[in-house]
């Protein structure tokens, strides 16, 4: 079996490549673009929380529900949900805690990772990407780690590819 880094490479390099991903890494995204953008991770991050995490420093509906609130606060209206980010969301919400860690590998690894890079360019203070401590943070996900979770976590991919997707098209809509 190839390591997890190895095996989720493919899908890891399309996932970072895609449209939306690429603004949002150049600062290019307006205020209502990102503000839809974190409607979508709270609904993940609420579907994994409510089943658990490997560590509590990992939990971020607090974070993204107050970068929400200042975009709100500064008048600003995107609040719908994508229908590739309920599919995903009903999808977590259907597993178990064992189930669960692929996905809290994939989406929390990245913001630990990629989201260092990219919160200086976000309209927002970034309170989503801020954690305690990073190292502990990563300490408890890497605890409990497996090589086989490529599969799931590779089908985590597909679900952000698509909600990547759906988001590059609300915002050619959103112009």
């Amino acid at each position: 079996m190839a390591p997890l880094k190895e095996a989720i490479s493919a899908k890891h390099k399309l996932a970072e490549q895609m449209p939306f991903n690429a603004r949002m890494f150049r600062g290019q995204l307006t205020q209502e673009q990102y503000l839809l953008y974190l409607r979508q991770q709270l609904q993940i991050f609420e579907a994994i929380e409510r089943i658990g995490l490997p560590h509590n420093r990992l939990k971020r509906t607090e974070a993204v529900q107050a970068d929400i609130e200042e975009l709100h606060a500064q008048g600003h209206t995107a609040d719908f949900i994508l229908a590739s980010t309920k599919a995903y969301a009903d999808y977590l919400s259907a597993r178990s805690y064992e189930e669960i860690l692929p996905h809290v590998y994939l989406n929390y690894m990245a913001l630990i990772f990629g989201g260092q890079m990219i919160k200086k360019h976000v309209p927002s203070a970034g309170r989503m990407y801020a954690f305690d401590n990073i190292q502990e943070a990563v300490q408890s996900i890497r605890a409990v780690q497996k090589d086989e979770w490529a599969d799931e976590v590779n089908k985590g991919f597909d679900f952000n590819i698509s909600i990547f997707n759906e988001l590059e098209a609300e915002c050619a809509v959103m112009k």
